[in-house]
């Protein structure tokens, strides 16, 4: 008779892999081609986290000597699009042991740059906690196993540490996601801890673990939207625990075209399709845009700005439904489906950002129609889909 064993199904994809698993073969690379001396606890030099950030400029850097199973040479790409000066602000920071706050309006990928800042400076971006209106204190201290609670009484093996604490233990990076939407309360649980640099355990006083001391490396990253600011306000005490650095929208048209494409083309190839949405479709998007976000258009022309935040994440989300939308249900040309998700983006906060975005169409897309332009005068036909 002829058993059968049946093979174990396989582990499903993930869809997004962390920094440090995404950039793995970059960051192995850059701790072996600096060597540089490095604050305690990092696995890279200062130096070296600024360049996995923000790229090596397109330059092919070379190992100092040959290192098995790494490249002799490798270019690092840019991950942030933003300003050097602002990363290195953020790595002197860290390095310094001081929490850093990266503040600014939704959508400027302040959450991304805090996960590739702690993947750089610790090897992991896991020890995060996400800050809501229910985050209670356990989220930065510690809570209990109650199972082992009830049968053993307070003892170490019951305790179960947050993100903070493993973080002090290890001396790592925390990130605390949008830390305004937590009460004031809950925040200020990181008063002590950021000046202390400890934590106690009441229950277990008496004994050596009635105390967990943060070893060298430990520190924090939070983020908050500007937007949120009165939502729950931070103490005047935990800001001064932090060094505040403002992210600020992409300057640069061009290179915001280019990273709302780059991911764009990776979320539709995640769900299982080829990109195909026109370079000029996608500029009329960015422009867009831009001209909403700063209330003027690129021919200077005024635009009354939307009361909904028109981030560049809000455009690599529209670009990545046109691309779904081109490969699975194809009908015609994908232009003709931007002003009904431009009015999806609008349409989330004030109902009378419907008229702003009437009135835009209104402005510069009939003037664009009426220069000659043919995409635009596309657009501007389409003005009734808006309605």
């Amino acid at each position: 008779m002829t058993t059968t064993v049946s093979e174990e199904p396989a582990a499903p994809a993930r869809q997004i892999l962390p920094a440090e698993e995404r950039y793995a073969a970059e960051l192995a690379f850059l701790a072996a081609q600096d060597t540089g001396p490095r604050p305690p606890g990092w696995t890279l030099t200062p130096r070296a986290v600024v360049t996995f950030v923000c790229g090596s400029d397109g330059e092919e850097l070379a190992l100092p000597k040959r290192r098995a199973g790494l490249p002799a040479k490798m270019a690092i790409a840019p991950k942030f699009v933003g300003e050097r000066a602002l990363v290195e602000r953020c790595v002197v920071t860290l390095a310094g042991e001081r929490g850093l706050l990266l503040t600014g309006e939704p959508g400027t990928a302040k959450s991304m740059l805090s996960e590739l800042l702690a993947a750089a400076v610790c090897g992991t971006s896991a020890l995060t906690v996400q800050g809501t209106a229910g985050t209670t204190e356990d989220a930065f201290r510690y809570g209990w196993n109650y199972a082992l609670l009830l049968a053993q009484g307070p003892t170490p093996q019951a305790l179960v540490d947050s993100p903070v604490l493993s973080a002090m233990r290890t001396g790592r990076v925390v990130r605390v996601e949008e830390i305004t939407r937590c009460l004031p309360e809950v925040q200020d649980a990181l008063v002590s801890i950021l000046s202390d640099r400890r934590v106690s355990v009441p229950e277990l006083t008496a004994t050596e673990d009635s105390t967990v001391a943060a070893a060298p490396g430990f520190t924090v990253i939070a983020t908050a939207n500007l937007r949120d600011r009165g939502v729950s306000e931070m103490s005047a005490a935990l800001k001064r625990r932090f060094n505040f650095e403002t992210v600020e929208p992409i300057a640069d048209a061009d290179a915001e075209a280019t990273l709302i494409r780059r991911q764009a083309v990776a979320a539709v190839q995640r769900a299982g399709a080829a990109f195909g949405v026109d370079d000029a479709v996608l500029d009329a998007l960015v422009t867009v845009f831009r001209d909403l976000r700063s209330g003027r258009s690129a021919e200077g022309w005024d635009v009354e700005r939307p009361g909904t935040v028109m981030s560049t994440a809000e455009a690599v989300q529209v670009a990545t439904s046109l691309g779904v939308a081109a490969a699975y249900l194809p009908a015609g040309d994908v232009l003709d489906l931007l002003p009904g998700h431009l009015l999806g983006v609008v349409r989330k906060d004030d109902p009378a950002d419907h008229g702003r975005l009437l009135g835009y169409w209104d402005g510069p897309v009939r003037r664009r129609a009426e220069d000659g332009s043919a995409m635009w005068r596309r657009l501007w036909d389409l003005r009734g889909s808006l309605r």
